[in-house]
């Protein structure tokens, strides 16, 4: 009897214990979905301040993307060689770093300044994503492990929200030119109006700035429960495991999935306020911002819904329905250009909601502590698809019509279900 009352008092504690480190983690993925949609909003924004192409301003999530695809395997061996904290502190620190970087930039009026801040950016987010997946799973039993994690994750589009009001309160002018009231100003004005654009980013990125040191700083002063580690031998040839996992066939198709499905969600977001002008002439850029938001709010919605729902359907059997559904709102967006075509591709992201960290936990399952983190490493290198697939859509984009664009990630889609039905099988 005393035996039990000492277990459950020191799992009270324990509760208790990991409560403060718990939220501060958890507001991590409210960071980087801040982060991530603001590029969705600076899209346009530089498109009107450098006069842009589809295909150029789509650059802005490659070099977002590159970031994580060059810094998630550096972010591995940095957790494993210190320790979850060390790795989230210091990825604070570069995402504040970028974010003051804006300041800079847009004195200068220099898109490839930009282009750099937003790759110290993702460098530091590649830590956060990278520690933060791994912690969800590893504090919990596995069996529970894609719920938690569906549910942490759902703090994400929360951010991706308020980066999206962010962006079109403070950063939108609302003050929009044709190619022909461009052409006929004086080359004074029309300077001057490139420079207000491109300045309207200087403020809200210092803030952000400022409020990711003072979490940063938080998170520094808190102790953090250390999750099991394996022994120091087992760490010093963790390398060894990289050829292993690239021959584990489940898993190399879940990166390749996860590459499909960061490449479909960025790229559907990042052209959703150009799709929406473009179906829709003459829609000021605030209005489509609204739709935008509209999406992250399904988004959110499902990440919510998905949590509950895989109480009672098996995440294999999910992920199918989802990317199916989703296939065929992306045809329908093709087909039906317009008003039907936007409300198709609003709706895809409560379908997109579950998918990155169902994915995650999927190509995950059954690897032990080491081989996870370099397993979450490769993963985050995925996210790759975001820069690569988004700047393809521009190109179709700028030769085909924006509608067209669609089609990619509509054949993302595809690959997903055909991860999810061989998931499926694997598990029967």
């Amino acid at each position: 009897m005393q035996h039990s009352e000492k277990t459950a008092t020191a799992a009270g504690g324990m509760a208790r214990a990991l409560l403060l480190p718990l939220a501060l983690i958890i507001a991590l993925f409210f960071f980087w979905g801040a982060a991530a949609s603001l590029n969705d909003i600076l899209i346009k924004q530089f498109k009107k301040a450098f006069e842009l192409s589809d295909l150029q301003a789509g650059l802005v999530q490659s070099a977002f993307y590159l970031g994580y695809f060059i810094f998630a395997l550096p972010a591995a061996m940095f957790m494993r060689r210190y320790s979850y904290k060390a790795a989230v502190v210091l990825g604070l620190l570069l995402y504040a770093a970028g974010a003051f970087l804006f300041y800079p930039a847009a004195q200068v009026h220099t898109y490839g300044f930009f282009l750099l801040a937003l790759f110290v950016i993702a460098s530091g987010l590649a830590f956060l994503e990278t520690s933060a997946n791994s912690l969800v799973i590893a504090l919990g039993p596995a069996q529970g492990a894609a719920r938690r994690l569906n549910l942490a994750q759902a703090f994400n589009p929360l951010g991706a929200m308020t980066g999206v009001m962010i962006g079109s309160h403070f950063i939108f002018s609302g003050v929009e030119y044709s190619a022909q009231d461009l052409a006929a100003m004086a080359p004074v004005a029309r300077q001057t109006y490139f420079a207000a654009e491109s300045a309207a980013v200087q403020v809200p990125y210092v803030v952000i700035g400022l409020v990711v040191v003072v979490w940063a700083m938080m998170i520094a002063m808190v102790k953090f429960p250390v999750p099991p580690e394996q022994p120091a031998a087992a760490k010093a040839s963790s390398l060894s495991h990289l050829g292993g996992l690239l021959r584990t066939r489940g898993f190399m198709f879940a990166v390749v999935a996860q590459f499909f499905y960061v490449g479909a969600q960025v790229g559907i977001w990042s052209y959703l306020i150009r799709y929406f002008q473009d179906v829709v002439p003459n829609t000021p850029e605030k209005t489509a911002a609204g739709f935008l938001t509209l999406s992250l709010v399904l988004f959110m919605a499902g990440r919510f819904l998905g949590s509950l729902a895989l109480r009672r359907v098996g995440a294999t059997q999910l992920l199918a329905t989802f990317a199916f559904l989703d296939l065929v709102l992306c045809v329908v967006a093709v087909v039906l250009p317009g008003r039907i075509g936007l409300y198709a591709l609003v709706i895809a992201s409560l379908f997109m909601s579950v998918m990155f960290p169902t994915i995650f936990v999927l190509g995950l399952e059954g690897l032990d502590e080491d081989r996870r983190k370099l397993g979450a490493s490769m993963m985050v290198m995925a996210i790759i698809g975001g820069g690569l697939l988004t700047a393809l859509m521009g190109w179709v984009s700028d030769m085909a019509g924006i509608h067209w664009a669609i089609a990619v990630p509509a054949a993302c889609f595809l690959v997903i279900l055909a991860f999810a039905l061989r998931a499926s099988r694997a598990a029967a």
